[in-house]
Parts: structure tokens; sequence; C-alpha cells
């Protein structure tokens, strides 16, 4: 993983140092879990395009049974979000570079560095909102560092969560739960 300049925009606009612009590619899943080498990446975007369809047809079916518009706008950031790293993943390693400690070229000579389906999602959102230490008499971790709200992530993602919590928190008139 490549980490270029970070770009504190908090800090640019005089209100401290709690949101970057910190590039990162995300090989994997979410907080960039990988597993099963490329057979894994291959069944984990199999599993994501697939998800979508049925998410998609899905949000068809409540648009044609006129559901509640909260709802359709909470499954379609649902789906916008997921479609938007699927398209990422799908194409990123395809058209760039690899950006190992240099930048990426776009359409380089030779093609890029994966091929379909097996490229990075990038993520550059990142809000380190509390930078401390655990305290001395806390178990396993004492006096490491600690920071709240450490992971990077994209639009997209925020566009799955936001849609996920709109519907848990509003929406769940929808499902049994």
């Amino acid at each position: 993983m490549f980490s270029g300049q970070d770009y504190h925009i908090s800090e640019l606009m005089g209100m401290g140092d709690w949101f970057i612009l910190h590039f990162t590619e995300n090989k994997g899943m979410a907080f960039g879990i990988e597993w099963g080498g490329r057979t894994g990446k291959l069944v984990l975007s199999v599993f994501r395009i697939v998800a979508v369809g049925v998410i998609g047809l899905y949000l068809l079916s409540r648009i044609r049974k006129g559901a509640n518009p909260g709802f359709i706008i909470s499954i379609s950031l649902i789906f916008a979000g997921a479609l938007g790293n699927i398209i990422d993943s799908a194409f990123y390693g395809l058209i760039f570079s690899a950006s190992d400690y240099q930048v990426a070229t776009l359409f380089p000579k030779g093609g890029g560095y994966d091929s379909f389906l097996f490229g990075s999602v990038v993520d550059m959102l990142y809000f380190p909102i509390i930078e401390t230490q655990w305290p001395a008499w806390f178990p396993v971790w004492a006096n490491q560092s600690f920071i709240f709200f450490r992971p990077v992530f994209n639009i997209a993602d925020s566009a799955i969560t936001t849609g996920i919590l709109t519907i848990l928190f509003f929406q769940r008139k929808h499902f049994d739960l």
C-alpha cells in the first residue's frame, strides 16, 4: 500500500488536525481484510457483483410497489456505494500502474498493474479525531497509542453506511426485525 502526501484539510482551515485526505489502496474488503489470495479476491469480486444485482432487483421491486421514499433513498445509497466500490475494484488495476512509493500513471503502456476484478479500491477520507495513549492501568494495550476513528474510507463506503444506518434507525418497519 502506498501512502502519498497527506492533505490536512481541517488544519488548512484553521480547525485543528482531525480531517486528512490520505491516499490508500484497499486490496481487500472492509478495513483492508484480505483472504484467500487471488482466489479469495475473485470470490469477493463475484460476490460483490451478485450482491449488487440482488440489491438492484430488490430496489426495483420496492419502487414498483410504491415503498416509502425514505426507504428507497436508503436502499439507493447502499446500491450506489456498492456499485462504486465494484467499479473501482474491477477497473482500477486495469487503467493505473502500480503506485508503490510513486504516483500511479493513468493508462500506462503495457496496461495496468492487474487484471479485471483484481484492482484495489481507493480510500482517502481519514478522521483521526482523538490521538492519545491507553492509560497505564488498562489491560493488554497499556501505554500503547490509540486513535479514535482510525479507518480510512471513501465516499462509496459513506453511502453504504448512511443507507444502512438510516434503515436501522428510521426504516425498520420494512423488515421483520
